[in-house]
């Protein structure tokens, strides 16, 4: 039978298509998956719509054009995520932690902690408060104990292979020019959770809030040192560290900034040589980065001491404006996407189009890893501090109720296929499709129509023409299968 004998039968009125075309399809099956903001995963099969070589595609694959490996897909650990997860009973939480882990659910391969105090913490604190202690001999984990290693623990008891990455927000205070945990004093955007900082205290500029004396800088290497040992020894290896969460903001809660010049110094003569001294493995990667101009990052990676142990480079959404030069002038190193805009908790389909946004800039620009901020949050999705951002799972806390945000889908149409060791895919250029070659043989697009109505994509993919109808306001996985 030839094509043109080949007979199509179509179901009026079904929004997402499956396809065989005879002229080349004939070995192949396709499968779609489709969200909406009112109906979720949706695998149905349906319908074909017909298309053909003749027909102008509007996204072009090229399969034989592998771009950056991928490193991973997750999110963040907090303590705040940990306490709304441990209002629910045991089966509950389970279910929870198998809808991001297990390879049923959004499949999650690769995670960040923090060490010590985040803003998502419940309080102050760090790995080691005892004021001139420069051996470390009070440096513990005690509360990640009772707090984040149970959490990290029921995320490896559903996948032993996840990926853990660990950064600071704040070094001790008592390492700081300001000998605070924060850097700016007073309440955030009038918001009555605020610190109590001394204003006299503050450091609002970009100049590093360390204190660069010998006897400081060789403590916080071995700071970092000893908590990757620490957590080797309770199970969980670290594969990599990034020194410094957001570098260039002092806000009210956990921060610290420092000077390119001065950062440079730090992990070139101090903290990298503390890991060949120690034996370790973990990689050091500059991060993260939130500074728009790349002059920043250059400044660091042409310090030599410095690059020598740089593996790759994290940069969390607001340096968006940095990654595309960088890349472009460094193409051997890493890439990470650090943090996704964290929204003002207002969990709904708007978010769902600014984390894409994130999304398709980071992996055009050679970012092999991605994470989400806050996986799991309580109903007010308020830090200690008082602002309430987006999270992938909202738990209220009184009623148990368990609901799976928009932000939550567009994660799982990206991690639940879309695996370590798989790879970007050249494709066409547009801001609504991305494309992946898997290891296993299959292609995977994720296709966003953010229109409030349906359109028909036509698709080329090596010899293969084919044409689907996506649904108003929807993300979609098409998998390609041999």
């Amino acid at each position: 039978m030839n094509s043109k004998e080949c007979s199509f039968k179509f179901k009026i009125g079904l929004s997402l298509s499956l396809l065989f075309i005879c002229s080349g399809l004939l070995a192949q099956q396709i499968e779609l998956i489709s969200t909406t903001p009112a109906k979720r995963w949706d695998k149905t099969k349906r319908a074909a719509i017909k298309s053909s070589k003749a027909t102008k595609a509007d996204i072009i694959i090229y399969t034989d054009s592998l771009l950056q490996e991928i490193d991973g897909i997750g999110g963040a650990f907090n303590e705040l995520g940990w306490e709304a997860l441990q209002s629910l009973e045991g089966e509950s939480s389970k279910e929870v932690m198998d809808a991001i882990f297990s390879e049923d659910g959004c499949n999650f391969s690769m995670c960040r902690i923090p060490i010590g105090a985040s803003d998502y913490a419940l309080s102050y604190y760090s790995h080691n408060d005892v004021l001139g202690d420069f051996v470390m001999r009070d440096f513990n984990i005690d509360r990640d104990r009772y707090i984040l290693i149970p959490y990290l623990k029921a995320a490896l008891e559903v996948n032993p292979d996840l990926l853990i990455w660990a950064s600071p927000w704040t070094p001790p205070a008592w390492m700081k020019v300001n000998e605070h945990y924060s850097l700016r004093a007073g309440d955030w955007n009038d918001r009555a959770n605020g610190n109590r900082m001394d204003p006299g205290a503050q450091i609002l500029s970009n100049a590093t809030a360390f204190k660069m004396q010998d006897q400081y800088l060789k403590a916080y290497a071995l700071y970092f040192s000893k908590f990757v040992q620490a957590y080797k020894e309770e199970g969980i290896d670290l594969f990599s560290i990034q020194p410094q969460n957001e570098i260039a903001y002092a806000p009210n809660w956990p921060s610290c900034t420092w000077r390119a010049e001065d950062f440079s110094i730090f992990i070139g003569e101090y903290l990298g040589p503390q890991f060949d001294k120690d034996g370790l493995d973990t990689e050091i990667w500059l991060g993260t980065i939130n500074w728009s101009e790349p002059e920043y990052v250059k400044t660091i990676l042409e310090n030599e001491k410095a690059s020598d142990y740089i593996k790759g480079v994290g940069f969390q959404w607001g340096g968006s404006k940095s990654i595309p030069k960088i890349h472009q002038e460094y193409p051997n190193l890493k890439y990470m996407q650090t943090e996704n805009k964290c929204g003002e908790g207002e969990n709904d389909w708007t978010s769902v189009q600014r984390s894409w946004e994130t999304l398709v800039h980071f992996l055009n620009n050679g970012a092999g890893s991605h994470m989400y901020w806050n996986m799991i949050l309580d109903e007010t999705g308020k830090s200690a501090w008082g602002w309430p951002q987006n999270s992938m799972v909202v738990i209220d806390k009184d009623s148990k109720k368990v609901t799976y945000t928009d932000e939550f889908y567009l994660f799982k149409h990206l991690s639940h296929f879309v695996q370590p060791g798989d790879h970007y895919l050249k494709s066409s250029e547009g801001e609504n499709h991305i494309a992946f070659q898997l290891k296993d043989g299959r292609i995977a697009v994720l296709i966003n129509n953010p229109l409030e109505s349906s359109r028909t994509l036509n698709f080329e993919i090596d010899d293969h023409a084919f044409g689907i109808e996506v649904q108003p306001e929807s993300i979609n996985t098409l998998i390609l299968k041999n």
